[in-house]
């Protein structure tokens, strides 16, 4: 009945083609389809997009005060943690993935909230995950189990901000773990960035590292993957942006997550297309044949820019990093942003996936599918129209 009320109520927004806010009108489509609520084709699945998509509903619900998204965001959670506190949805703690954890934060917000013991128990599920996650000789944390000794820097997103929100909120004087969080931000940063000598140098983070260097693509320098893809790049850029709100000033980890940031902020501008405003979907090799704009990456780095700036973490003092962002966005509506005809919006040209499972090279990259509404891309849309309508 919830969800009836839900959609009931959301379509009575969905009455003009395009809204005042490409963010509610987009958030707003997602939930007319069913997207981000904690489902997959009926079945319950812990899914990191979802958690991404959350995160973007409960900022448009503290700034519009709509209660539907707070419901939404309510029934998503409920359908994959049980009355127990038990999380489900195909999650299993020995899996030892980084991507489910994308959902905690959501948990956290809701027992914030609510008080209710079953959102403390799934936090701390999840909480206890990190404590035996495999890592490498340096500490990073394994992507997953079965990517043995690599990072990646999509799981930064994926477990950081996690991470980062359940010392804050529940462990906030815990300085071990605020270390911890800041060193799997250094980590990969080291491991992965461009060097001076590096071809088609970017001064950008490759997608991610393999610290045995046995994978087939793992680099004799410090082993990392041979290309920088950009919705990598955009997760440890929205990582940066919002674990910045989370961890203390205090801490000595602020200032090194300050520094990384306004380090790879002028270069995430400079790598925008000239001509669209736009990123390539593999931005080490743009303009080569097979290369396209992509949508989700495109929508990340807009989310960043535009936030490090109107924070004041990265100066602007000529007005192009937020002139790049102006640009790109402008691109993302009138080339991404497809009206339908029962009044939402599709969001079109997010690649489907991209991993280093395989050879992780630009073939790769450019051979792997693009959806239309892909929840990766149209959840990053949203939280990117939020920080463009704070201009």
């Amino acid at each position: 009945m919830i969800l009836i009320y839900i959609l009931l109520g959301i379509a009575s927004s969905l009455t003009h083609a395009k809204p005042d806010s490409y963010a509610t009108w987009a958030a707003n489509s997602a939930i007319a389809r069913g997207q981000g609520n904690g489902l997959s084709n009926g079945v319950p699945l812990v899914a990191y997009d979802d958690g991404e998509f959350q995160w973007a509903l409960r900022l448009l619900y503290e700034r519009d005060g709509n209660e539907s998204y707070l419901d939404y965001i309510m029934t998503g959670a409920n359908n994959i943690v049980f009355d127990n506190g038990t999380v489900h949805g195909s999650y299993d703690v020995t899996d030892y993935v980084l991507d489910p954890l994308r959902t905690g934060p959501t948990f956290l917000y809701l027992y914030n909230i609510t008080g209710e013991p079953k959102w403390k128990t799934a936090v701390d599920i999840f909480r206890g995950q990190l404590d035996s996650h495999p890592r490498t000789a340096q500490g990073q944390f394994w992507h997953k189990l079965i990517y043995t000794n690599q990072g990646w820097l999509d799981g930064i997103y994926m477990g950081e901000v996690f991470y980062a929100q359940y010392t804050h909120d529940l462990q906030p004087s815990n300085t071990t773990a605020w270390d911890d969080i800041t060193s799997q931000f250094q980590l990969m940063f080291q491991n992965t960035i461009q060097n001076a000598t590096a071809p088609n140098n970017t001064h950008l983070m490759y997608h991610g590292y393999d610290y045995s260097h046995v994978a087939v693509w793992a680099s004799p320098d410090r082993g990392h993957s041979p290309e920088v893809w950009d919705r990598a790049l955009g997760w440890y850029m929205m990582a940066l942006a919002d674990v910045l709100d989370i961890i203390p000033t205090s801490h000595p980890g602020y200032s090194v997550l300050l520094h990384i940031l306004q380090t790879l902020t002028p270069h995430v501008r400079d790598a925008a297309d000239r001509l669209s405003g736009v990123w390539w979907l593999v931005i080490t090799q743009p303009g080569r044949a097979g290369n396209y704009f992509e949508s989700s990456g495109s929508a990340m780095f807009v989310y960043a820019l535009l936030k490090a700036v109107r924070l004041g973490r990265v100066q602007d003092p000529d007005g192009s990093i937020v002139g790049t962002a102006k640009k790109a966005y402008g691109y993302m509506v009138q080339n991404w942003v497809v009206p339908n005809a029962d009044g939402t919006m599709s969001w079109n040209n997010t690649v489907v996936v991209g991993s280093l499972n395989l050879a992780g090279d630009f073939d790769y990259y450019i051979s792997q599918p693009i959806d239309i509404n892909d929840l990766k891309g149209l959840a990053a849309f949203v939280l990117a129209s939020i920080e463009y309508e704070k201009l």
